[in-house]
């Protein structure tokens, strides 16, 4: 297929749902911290809540839909997501909103394997477009998602979460009820592909999916300590306002959301791993200069660059970790997008407690750290021979 097929934006729209839902709980964490009385490791924990679940089971859904396609786990997701943090408002004990930050993790985890998966089989000779089509859902969720839940937290009510539960829901029975057409479509679409490609078996190879995990590792520490520590710095560091550190987190990831659309096109014509390595050579400055500065103009500035390194490999990862397990691509799908999200997470209470005896700089110097690993693991990668261009 060579014409970019526009069915893809249906789990675009599933990719926001869930993670608009995600995006929202780091941009509450100020509001629990003062509400609730939590330090910055219970405000981590909550985090790490959020992707326990997710990181364990993306991996099983996928494994599990690599067999057996369970389309309804598309629709599934968002309503998980979205009906646990409605909850929220209505509950004050710790462990209830541990428990609902959770689940929030786990219906993210129902929803991308089987997701991209599909998007897989519709991207065809333009995988990097659609992969990056498909990311953009969850980056623009992950932009909007603070910004709403800032807004119920410290300007309107923080019973205006019910909204992400009443969305989700709808958006779920959007896509429900054009599914079994979909389905239908991607079908034939498969079919055509194994009769054109008859003879030719896909292999799996496991050395290289193991070296991009640590590249994955990398990127996935940088976006969920930024994603939590963000609001947290330009608060407690920059002296901003609470509202002002969630705009900071909006604003990474409304220009995630643009740069991982191009990031996936621009793979398509200078090639993944290329793609990677540029990425990573900048995240390791751009980090360090980050974290370093005192001025909000310069540090709002530095967000544009941070943007660049931590999105414009998104789907590149995703479209290798599918290469690399061409037997097993929901699972890859599963492993890359889940641990793309969620493996820093089980970082981010390490980083809290060392926020919490060293100061959030000292914690976050992280950052440029593991920009150098993702450096050299991109640079161990090699470009499989199906994406040769």
């Amino acid at each position: 297929m060579n014409r970019f097929d526009p069915r893809i934006y249906l789990f675009t729209l599933g990719h926001f749902s869930v993670d608009w839902a995600q995006g929202a709980i780091p941009a509450l964490l100020p509001y629990f911290i003062a509400t609730c009385h939590l330090n910055y490791q219970d405000a981590g924990t909550l985090i790490f809540a959020n992707i326990l679940l997710s990181s364990i089971a993306q991996p099983v859904f996928g494994y599990y839909a690599d067999r057996v396609s369970k389309p309804w786990f598309v629709p599934a997701g968002p309503v998980i997501s979205g009906v646990s943090l409605a909850v929220l408002p209505f509950v004050t004990d710790y462990w209830l909103i541990f428990l609902c930050s959770m689940l929030s993790g786990f219906g993210s985890a129902v929803y991308h394997p089987e997701a991209a998966r599909m998007v897989n089989g519709l991207g065809g000779a333009q995988k990097g477009k659609a992969l990056g089509a498909f990311s953009v859902g969850g980056n623009t969720g992950f932009a909007v998602g603070p910004m709403f839940a800032g807004f119920c937290a410290y300007v309107f009510d923080i019973h205006g979460l019910v909204f992400y539960g009443v969305f989700n829901v709808v958006a779920a029975l959007f896509i429900h009820r054009y599914m079994s057409g979909i389905l239908a479509d991607i079908a034939k679409e498969q079919r055509e592909e194994q009769a054109a490609h008859a003879g030719v078996a896909r292999e799996n190879d496991w050395p290289s999916f193991g070296k991009l995990s640590l590249a994955i590792l990398a990127r996935s520490t940088g976006f969920c300590v930024c994603n939590a520590f963000i609001p947290l710095f330009w608060i407690h560091v920059l002296g901003t306002s609470e509202q002002a550190g969630s705009f900071a987190l909006t604003c990474l990831f409304a220009l995630g959301a643009v740069i991982t659309f191009f990031g996936g096109v621009l793979s398509d014509r200078i090639g993944f791993v290329r793609m990677m390595r540029v990425s990573f050579l900048v995240m390791i400055p751009v980090m360090f200069l980050l974290i370093h500065t005192t001025d909000v103009t310069v540090a709002t500035l530095l967000l544009i660059p941070a943007a660049f390194a931590l999105f414009a490999p998104y789907s590149g990862i995703v479209v290798l970790g599918q290469t690399y397990l061409g037997k097993n691509i929901a699972f890859a799908s599963g492993v890359t997008l889940g641990l793309q999200g969620t493996l820093g997470g089980l970082v981010t209470p390490l980083v809290g407690r060392a926020a919490d005896h060293y100061g959030i700089v000292a914690a976050l110097q992280i950052l440029w750290m593991v920009a150098i690993l993702g450096a050299v693991a991109s640079f161990l990668l090699h470009t499989p021979k199906a994406l040769e261009h």
